[in-house]
């Protein structure tokens, strides 16, 4: 039975991608496949090298990782307008009791990933998915001096809008998309 996890994913500088693309390498190496889509720009120019995601695509995935840099402490107003624009999906129950976790990054150490991580949760509760994070178990949560929170990979970028992530940030992402890819597998085999 093949399993399809949706990394779904703004970026504006590249960190978002940068996680989108590990957080995909763990998914594979769970078994599962994974598919790579951006969320539609509200004003700019398309410029990511993943394509843009079909209501289709949310629709049919078992799993779903969703990432968007911090703004103010919350998901960027694109991933907002996407998420407002899935009633069709949440009037039918296309969404429930699919995993879900999310992803972000900051330019800062106290940027407001947290807050981001769990304000971009709320749609997916809405929508009736399973939410999952990172257990501490993941040694990383405990010696990372950039990104990694319990509720999802994270990437902090400094001032200078840095994409490369740091050793601790790439496992903590792989390691979240083995553990989404897991649980969506264990899930779909056991639906009646």
């Amino acid at each position: 039975m093949n399993c399809s996890i949706l990394v779904l994913y703004y970026s504006r500088h590249g960190a978002v991608a940068a996680l989108a693309d590990k957080i995909a390498i763990g998914v594979q190496q769970a078994g599962a496949e994974a598919r790579v889509r951006c969320i539609p720009p509200l004003e700019q120019q398309h410029s990511s090298r993943h394509s843009i995601v079909s209501i289709n695509e949310l629709s049919q995935c078992d799993g779903l990782a969703f990432g968007s840099p911090v703004r103010f402490g919350n998901m960027v107003a694109d991933a907002k307008a996407f998420w407002d624009s899935t009633t069709s999906l949440w009037l039918k129950g296309e969404l429930i009791d699919k995993p879900a976790g999310v992803f972000t990054s900051s330019g800062s150490m106290h940027g407001g990933n947290e807050t981001t991580l769990l304000s971009m949760s709320l749609p997916l509760l809405h929508h009736g998915m399973l939410l999952t994070g990172i257990p501490y178990s993941e040694p990383e949560l405990h010696q990372t001096q950039t990104g990694g929170t319990p509720y999802g990979p994270s990437h902090v970028s400094g001032h200078h809008a840095d994409t490369k992530l740091s050793v601790d940030e790439q496992r903590l992402a792989i390691g979240f998309g083995k553990r989404l890819a897991l649980l969506s597998q264990k899930l779909k085999q056991h639906k009646v």
